[in-house]
């Protein structure tokens, strides 16, 4: 009976990446995922690929002056409107946020500084119109912008704000999901929060506010960090109380790390998750339906289904970047690799 049950339904045994195609070779580490038919992903070589079709087909394109730029993170709203962030030194003209309002035909260049030391990390946003991007320290606190008009312009947010960072301490712009915001209403209140990935130095950390022009705060997590090593990805419910962050160490990727650490109160503490399953670095983490949370990395994909207690192994795809959007998630990773997954078992 079982190995009729096997031979009727293999697929309720094993989950499986549906590769798709991207038509192009560009270095993915963005992918946002609008709905079950409208994905948007950023890439190296100035490159973006769009689908409208749950990824039966992509169009690649390349944003006009942008192509010595590296699209880290991607936020879309719809097939038509999308923003991208260029990750890069400032200094050598790489740090660009640009805009598109009509499906990559065109694109605008809403935000671009040469100040020396800027390195922009993440974008995320808490409604259609407003959101944040943010950067490895300037001066000893977070470079972070914010935007109220759907990202048409852009502002620096006081460093009065902003905790000081000890040296060596950053943030990895590895999956666009080292920034989490989470905008909602609860009666008569509207919160707006958002948490920050570190690493570089001692244990990976996370700073958090709970609104759009609030003061932060600094919890550590139990993930180590290290030069090359600390957290990468970051996801939270709607609400904000519970989330995971996941990390690891780039120079050693298939390194047995304690590399899950997950948080019940809004990220005021964190405690040790069990570690994943491929084990190894892990840069993003979405969540596919219901309790099943999904984390991605260069050594391989799993899942847990009971918030990082156990992990049970998908394949050994080595991607960087998930997004997930009614009951299915997009990873992707170099070389212009794209997959769909829908369901585990």
């Amino acid at each position: 009976m079982k190995l009729l049950c096997f031979l009727l339904f293999p697929s309720l045994l094993f989950a499986q990446w549906q590769p798709q195609t991207s038509g192009t070779d560009a270095n993915f580490r963005a992918v946002s995922a609008v709905s079950q038919k409208v994905v948007w992903v950023g890439g190296s070589k100035g490159t973006f690929v769009r689908t409208t079709n749950g990824g039966k087909t992509w169009t690649a394109g390349t944003v006009p002056g942008a192509e010595a730029c590296d699209f880290r993170d991607v936020q879309a709203f719809s097939a038509t409107e999308a923003i991208l962030m260029a990750a890069g030194p400032a200094e050598k003209g790489q740090a660009r946020i640009y805009r598109t309002s009509n499906g990559g035909k065109t694109w605008q260049l809403v935000f671009q500084t040469n100040q020396t030391g800027v390195f922009f990390d993440g974008i995320d946003f808490w409604n259609r119109w407003e959101g944040m991007v943010f950067g490895d320290p300037v001066g000893g606190t977070w470079y972070i912008l914010t935007t109220s008009n759907g990202g048409k312009s852009w502002k620096r947010l006081p460093t009065d704000r902003l905790p000081l960072l000890p040296t060596g301490e950053a943030a990895f712009a590895a999956s666009g999901t080292s920034l989490i915001t989470r905008g909602y209403k609860w009666r008569t209140h509207n919160y707006q929060r958002a948490w920050i990935a570190s690493g570089g130095t001692g244990v990976g950390r996370i700073y958090s506010t709970p609104s759009r022009e609030g003061n932060w705060q600094v919890t550590e997590t139990t993930i180590p960090a290290g030069p090359t090593a600390g957290i990468f990805g970051l996801w939270f419910d709607a609400r904000g109380e519970n989330g995971m962050a996941v990390g690891g160490d780039y120079k050693n990727e298939k390194g047995d790390w304690a590399n899950v650490s997950v948080t019940t109160d809004g990220g005021k503490t964190w405690t040790a998750g069990t570690p994943t399953n491929p084990p190894g670095l892990k840069e993003g983490i979405g969540r596919l339906t219901g309790q099943t949370l999904i984390a991605v990395g260069p050594s391989g994909t799993g899942y847990t289904t009971d918030f990082g207690k156990t992990w049970t192994p998908i394949d050994n795809s080595a991607f960087h970047s998930i997004s997930c959007a009614s009951g299915k998630c997009w990873a992707v990773g170099a070389q212009g690799a794209i997959a769909v997954i829908e369901s585990v078992p």
